[in-house]
């Protein structure tokens, strides 16, 4: 069976990392355009206590297919994604955990738990919940479900403390979100947001892939500019800030 680096290692020269600098936004590492934070976060509570995505994920190339397709195909392609998915989230945790609660104001994360899926059908039989549970050792024996999707009906991408509730109480726990892909944010705000109404504390969110178009404004030249193959000893919160190529005027 491959080791968790060999499976990691089949992606590092697709994965693009985030780091912040110049016309990054601080909250979620989207490019901008010289603002502090992007859109979608200076229009979203800032619930979260830390952020930290692991790659960014390019629409319509091979990150962002695994991303989609591990938890929308069936059989053998579908646990392959599973499986180098899992490796990835596994060697940067083990690499970045500290970082993560040290940008959080905590020495370590009591509890980890996922983002539940918008899709309540689909959110039962989640993939990405056994990766976190059964596949990724850092996180499996910290892992409980702590968020179930509500009933209420929210818009897409839309930031709503009604979007998720707790499974129990909680006591001032630090708790580590994690998600596969963070597009606008809203769903990863939003259970933060559940889990303090609940009684959590500190908050972070990993997420493996961080959505970008490369044909959005400049992001195809700021894309270009992030040095591969991906660096496993860095990450976004403890690399020094990089000056991407700025946007031509």
């Amino acid at each position: 069976m491959p080791s968790v680096r060999e499976l990691s290692a089949l992606y590092e020269n697709v994965m693009l990392a985030p780091r912040s600098g110049p016309d990054v936004c601080g909250t979620c590492f989207n490019f901008t355009a010289g603002y502090a934070r992007c859109y979608a976060c200076t229009h979203s509570p800032p619930v979260l206590d830390a952020f930290a995505p692991i790659s960014y994920s390019v629409a319509h190339e091979q990150l962002h297919h695994a991303l989609a397709s591990y938890k929308r195909l069936n059989g053998d392609v579908a646990r392959r994604l599973g499986a180098i998915l899992a490796a990835i989230l596994w060697r940067f945790i083990a690499h970045h955990e500290r970082c993560i609660a040290q940008a959080a104001g905590v020495a370590r994360f009591d509890l980890v738990t996922i983002v539940p899926s918008s899709d309540r059908n689909r959110d039962e039989h989640h993939p990405l919940r056994r990766i976190v549970a059964e596949l990724v050792a850092p996180t499996r024996d910290r892992h409980e479900r702590l968020l179930l999707r509500t009933d209420i009906e929210v818009p897409a991408r839309s930031f709503s403390e009604a979007k998720f509730r707790a499974t129990k109480p909680l006591h001032g726990q630090a708790v580590l979100l994690i998600d596969d892909t963070w597009t606008t944010g809203a769903s990863a705000q939003s259970a933060a947001a559940a889990l303090k109404v609940a009684g959590a504390g500190s908050i972070a969110a990993v997420v493996i892939g961080r959505h970008l178009n490369r044909e959005w404004h400049q992001n195809d030249r700021r894309l270009r500019g992030i040095a591969q193959p991906f660096e496993w000893a860095d990450c976004a919160l403890c690399a020094e800030p990089v000056a991407l190529p700025r946007r031509q005027s």
